[in-house]
């Protein structure tokens, strides 16, 4: 029986059929659904391809993991074969939309696929939502002509019950961890009524099975989709007899755990203990970034229990295996010295008057925050793309996460930070521009504290926009006490999207946006909101709420109107050097009478600039778009093409944003709603294929740009759409926040050359 499963395994598509296939990509694929509709669901795991040549030309640099690709290139070579998808993780949505693009644009993608947007908090909100993707789903399923079959539930209910009893036998030492894992895996391929046959023969089998010897292990950390890694593990002499990953045997008991797993440390330690086992091996496979940030809370969790993090492909190399051994790394050849950093103006050079006092106004408000936390005031943290206008309305000081982000590198204290997270155990350089908030937990050091500190939260808000992103947030609360709030991250199913939200949203949302989703983030805005009334007496005003959203449109609305000034007038009357704080610095203060002032004020002046004639460069050839985040600790980074070749950076996404992304009409109209439907598109602007392409391509447009140049966070959509429009694209693999390492020489003479090159030649033909 176990060389039947693990052929199922290494083989999906061997397996026997007693329906139509529907191939599903993620753990949570609702199997019962599935079979109840007439087909037989049969997992689609990444395959082990050395190249994805297909894959790599579509995402080029971008982020997308090896395992994503590896996907891509698959799916990029489809048969007719229905195909569901979920959103099992954070890159299971991006593959999707980059279907749905290309698509659009006539390139061969599966004919017959669905996305299910599934959520996995134990939330009414995201169980009503669920019921509402599934019922969509249904429809698809009825669509694709297939009978439907009998209740598949009884079956599933048994093949759960023999899982069990498998995990039993895995324990007293009868099957190996990677014979277990081999099972398991075949149920999410055969149908179940062939699966627990044969698994019921396999049972009686082990009965008699002699007991493997080995130093029993448990495992946790990433899914493990293919059976090397467990192999080589056993291989040195361990045995794996329990596991914590959604591919292992919780697989058997769905719903699996959720992404954002709040209690998952004191799940693994019971788990463990009850294995019997004296070690735990938590392994991130592959550039996983969410299981890394697992790490402190089991250590916390297993006190008396031996516990290893290692990193890990997905085939074990020399390295892993010398590491599970515990044996020393060879010695490394000495790094070559870095190159020598390029000398010149680091500070960068200001022209709005309107911006100057910004920093002495940031100075006097963080320490009046200081002050009011000193005082007993309740005060929270929130991710950039979290709703803070509730915060404001209830009057709960708050900071965002990336503004302190910003201030601890423009401080030079990012290497330290990087310090005291690595000495807490936790990653240093996984979504470090998130992470800054846990590391000032552990600041003690009152004189290089960048602006005197930050305070302990009572909340910490985010959006589940990325998996590392809800462990974080679940670290930062564990360590001090905060409430933590993690909103749901939606994604919008539909094949047809239109491609000019800027255009829709601002008047349009109800319109333009599915009702689902404005429904699940109306109903956690409500949630959140009664649970500070709970803890801190304050009470939500529906007025006092009405009059900040009415602030935040009127400052939005004047920084469109500067955008629209400063893409019309050539040459610029300022670079992004102005624009950057000037929008930035107010944003983080949106909804405030000083955060409105200020946008008209820069508007003001620059419109005064634009009268007078006045530029950024007065001998401006060149227009350059910057694709990314921000250089925050090197602004003056932006201006030193000017005086040389007249190249002036035009554009970012900061003011452009503001301009398109947050204004929502709320007259006559629940404004919590307006709210809601303006968070769940946070970001998706930026970095979702069908969405940012186009707007970046209309900005390009508009600014007349001549280059653009993207950082290693581009999509990798925007940088295709840009070029197929006609703009020329400079890539480069630097990093805003994390610049360890850079070769700024390098950076800068790529620029050039791209100046000097590409980019000058389309302003001369301009």
């Amino acid at each position: 029986m176990l060389a039947f499963f693990h052929q199922v395994y290494a083989d999906p598509l061997s397996a026997p059929a007693r329906a139509p296939i529907i191939r599903t990509l993620g753990f949570d694929a609702p199997r019962a659904a599935l079979l109840g509709a007439g087909f037989q669901p049969v997992r689609l795991v990444a395959p082990r391809l050395e190249a994805t040549p297909r894959a790599d030309a579509v995402m080029g640099h971008a982020a997308m993991g090896h395992r994503g690709k590896c996907l891509l290139e698959v799916l990029l070579s489809w048969d007719d074969t229905p195909l569901l998808i979920t959103a099992a993780d954070g890159e299971q949505p991006q593959i999707f939309a980059a279907l749905r693009e290309l698509g659009r644009q006539g390139e061969a993608v599966p004919r017959h696929m669905h996305f299910l947007d599934l959520l996995h908090l134990p939330r009414a909100a995201s169980m009503a939502y669920n019921e509402a993707r599934m019922t969509q789903m249904g429809d698809w399923l009825a669509g694709l002509g297939t009978a439907p079959a009998e209740d598949a539930q009884p079956l599933l209910a048994h093949q759960a019950h023999l899982l069990d009893a498998l995990g039993e036998a895995r324990r007293r030492g009868r099957i190996s961890g990677a014979d277990a894992l081999a099972v398991i895996g075949a149920s999410a391929i055969l149908h179940p009524a062939d699966y627990n046959a044969a698994l019921e023969e396999l049972l009686v089998e082990l009965v008699a099975a002699p007991e493997i010897p080995g130093k029993r292990l448990f495992i946790t950390g990433t899914p493990h989709e293919g059976l090397e890694l467990y192999s080589a593990i056993e291989a040195e002499g361990w045995l794996i007899v329990g596991e914590d990953h959604v591919w292992g045997q919780s697989f058997a008991h769905a719903p699996c755990p959720p992404r954002i797993d709040m209690a998952g440390a004191k799940r693994i330690a019971s788990a463990a203990t009850a294995c019997g086992v004296a070690h735990v091996l938590h392994l991130s496979i592959g550039g996983d970034e969410a299981a890394p940030w697992q790490e402190a809370a089991i250590r916390r969790a297993l006190p008396d229990m031996a516990f290893t993090a290692l990193r890990s492909d997905a085939l074990p190399d020399a390295r892993f295996l010398r590491a599970l051994r515990g044996e020393a790394e060879p010695p490394r050849a000495p790094k070559p010295p870095r190159p020598a950093q390029p000398k010149g103006e680091k500070r960068s050079r200001k022209s709005l008057e309107s911006v100057a006092s910004f920093n002495a106004y940031q100075r006097e408000w963080f320490a009046d925050l200081r002050a009011k936390v000193a005082a007993g005031s309740p005060f929270a943290m929130a991710n950039a793309n979290a709703p803070q206008e509730i915060l404001r309305a209830l009057d709960i000081p708050f900071v965002v996460n990336q503004w302190w982000a910003s201030i601890v590198a423009a401080k030079q204290q990012s290497r330290r930070y990087q310090t005291l997270l690595r000495d807490h155990h936790y990653p240093a350089n996984v979504e470090a521009y998130s992470a800054q908030g846990i590391a000032a937990a552990f600041d003690d050091d009152a004189e290089n504290a960048p602006w005197g500190g930050l305070p302990r939260p009572d909340f910490v808000h985010a959006v589940a926009t990325s998996d590392p992103t809800a462990r974080i947030f679940a670290e930062w609360a564990q360590v001090t006490g905060a409430a933590p709030f993690v909103y749901e991250k939606s994604n919008d199913p539909r094949m047809d999207l239109y491609g000019d939200w800027w255009a829709r949203l601002p008047d349009h949302w109800e319109e333009a946006l599915e009702p689902e989703r404005i429904d699940l983030m109306t109903a956690e805005l409500r949630e959140v909101i009664a649970g500070i009334e709970a803890r801190t007496g304050r009470r939500f005003d529906e007025a006092r709420f009405r009059a900040v959203m009415d602030l935040v449109n009127e400052q939005e609305d004047y920084y469109r109107k500067t955008r629209d000034l400063i893409a019309r007038t050539v040459p610029a009357p300022i670079g992004i050097v102005d624009s950057m704080p000037a929008t930035m610095v107010p944003q983080w203060h949106r909804g405030t009478q000083w955060a409105r002032d200020a946008a008209r004020a820069f508007y003001e002046e620059v419109k005064a600039r634009v009268d007078a004639g006045l530029a950024a460069c007065p001998g401006e050839k060149v227009r350059l778009m910057w694709v990314g985040r921000g250089l925050w600790s090197e602004m003056g980074f932006y201006q030193k093409w000017e005086e040389s070749h007249g190249a002036v950076f035009v554009w970012s996404m900061y003011l452009a944003l503001a301009a398109d992304g947050y204004i929502r009409d709320i007259e006559g109209k629940d404004a919590l709603r307006a709210l809601a439907s303006r968070c769940i598109t946070m970001g998706d602007e930026l970095r979702m294929p069908t969405w940012a392409g186009p707007w970046y391509v209309h900005e390009a447009q508009t600014h007349t740009i001549d280059g653009v140049v993207a950082l290693s966070d581009a999509d990798p959509f925007v940088v295709r759409a840009l070029r197929e429009a006609g703009f020329p694209v400079l890539e480069l693999t630097a990093d805003n926040f994390n610049r360890e390492g850079e070769d700024g020489a390098a950076i800068e003479a790529a620029i050039t050359t791209f100046i000097e090159g590409e980019a000058g030649q389309r302003a001369a033909q301009r």
